[in-house]
């Protein structure tokens, strides 16, 4: 009996409770869904996430585009004999500077200091039959007058003097020649820089001619070339619709960076070359720079930016802001309604820290800033810029020490 009355005790206990729960569930699913619909606490939804954010503009800027480049001079010169003999001095050290003008090497100069004092004499003398001759022609040019002589005698004389003033003109040749092949005997820089080493030393002897020999070459030190490869695209966009003559061009500023070194040399374009090469869709171009401290020197590899003529409207955004996704890069933006959003971009140069966005972003864009990899498209965020994040930290931070120093005064009133 007393089993029955249990069992009876709890079926009703199990058919109320099965009449509370779908009373539950019919009557306050509605009530949640409606809450999270609402935003209000207990309906589910996700919480923000605090982030910081920073509104881009365009700004003026000048673009650079980087390059590999190979040092040239802007001078160079092969010295080798002009006239034969032999190499009596060497009168410079491997590697030394030197001016235009210098004397390096000196070549016998003892036969063609003998052949410009035979010039001299030959010329003197050309001198001396000149005067004769013109003596005799001015009295010829007198008797003709009286009929003294024959018009046959006065032309004879009349063509010495004439012969004799062109043999002066020819022994004035000779003299000059020969000074000429004296001067060549004391080899000389023809270009102010740096000159190589001597490759024939004193006692050798050396032909003038197609087949001299190399003596030692000089390139100057006071400006250096850097020759680089522009690709067409960069060309056609940038420097042909900004610099369409020579003379814009070569305000195109160009800065340069050795390998491994801090020290920046600033430069322009001195030229682009004629025509854009067909295998490699890329045209010749050349800067200039000045080599005051000659450091830069002509052979070495070295990397160039070239900027653009004039300032660009660009929008710059930090690197932290922006992922990458495979070969693609990408920022989250914070929309109208404070949700994530994912946003591709495409970047360029670097300056100071900053990425050049060439596309992808408009002025007025809340780009997200910090913690990126942390979100998700579609996330609710409550966005503030890092002077509000920095203000709201610094209100706390005074609060928490206000807070300590009344938790300290009440415990030494007690």
């Amino acid at each position: 009996m007393k089993a029955k009355t249990f069992t009876k005790f709890l079926v009703i206990i199990i058919a109320v409770a099965a009449i509370g729960g779908g009373y539950y569930y019919f009557q306050k699913k509605p009530a949640d869904a409606k809450a999270a619909e609402s935003g209000a606490p207990g309906g589910g939804q996700q919480q923000a996430m605090p982030v910081i954010y920073t509104q881009v503009d365009s700004k003026s800027v000048q673009i650079w585009n980087g390059y590999s480049a190979r040092l040239e001079a802007v001078e160079y010169a092969e010295i080798r004999p002009q006239v034969s003999g032999t190499i009596t001095e060497v009168k410079f050290e491997d590697g030394q500077q030197v001016e235009q003008g210098d004397v390096l090497f000196v070549i016998d100069t003892k036969p063609y200091q003998a052949a410009v004092n035979q010039a001299e004499a030959e010329l003197k003398v050309s001198k001396n039959e000149f005067s004769l001759a013109q003596k005799e022609a001015n009295r010829a040019e007198e008797l003709i007058k009286t009929n003294a002589i024959s018009k046959r005698i006065y032309d004879e004389r009349k063509s010495t003097s004439n012969v004799a003033w062109a043999r002066i003109k020819a022994a004035e040749a000779r003299l000059e020649r020969a000074q000429i092949d004296l001067d060549y005997a004391n080899v000389k820089a023809p270009i102010t820089g740096r000159v190589s080493r001597a490759e024939i030393k004193v006692g050798n002897l050396v032909e003038a001619g197609a087949n001299a020999p190399l003596l030692t070459t000089i390139v100057s030190t006071a400006a250096v070339y850097a020759d680089f490869e522009v690709d067409e695209q960069t060309y056609l966009t940038y420097i042909r619709t900004n610099a369409k003559d020579r003379a814009s061009e070569s305000k195109v500023p160009v800065k340069l960076i050795l390998s491994g070194d801090s020290v920046v040399y600033d430069g322009f374009i001195d030229s682009f070359d004629n025509q854009i090469d067909a295998s490699s869709g890329t045209i010749r171009a050349r800067a200039l720079f000045e080599n005051k401290d000659g450091a830069l020197l002509p052979g070495m590899f070295a990397s160039v930016k070239m900027g653009l003529p004039e300032k660009q409207e660009k929008i710059l955004l930090t690197e932290r802001a922006i992922g990458t996704d495979q070969d693609r890069k990408y920022v989250y933006i914070v929309n109208d309604k404070n949700m994530v959003e994912y946003r591709q971009i495409r970047i360029g140069e670097s300056m100071g820290g900053e990425r050049v966005v060439t596309s992808g972003l408009e002025a007025g864009d809340k780009v997200i800033t910090e913690g990126i990899i942390r979100l998700r498209p579609g996330m609710p965020v409550k966005p503030q810029t890092q002077a509000e994040a920095d203000a709201a930290a610094a209100a706390q931070a005074a609060q928490s020490q206000a807070g300590d120093a009344e938790q300290g005064e009440s415990s030494q009133a007690h």
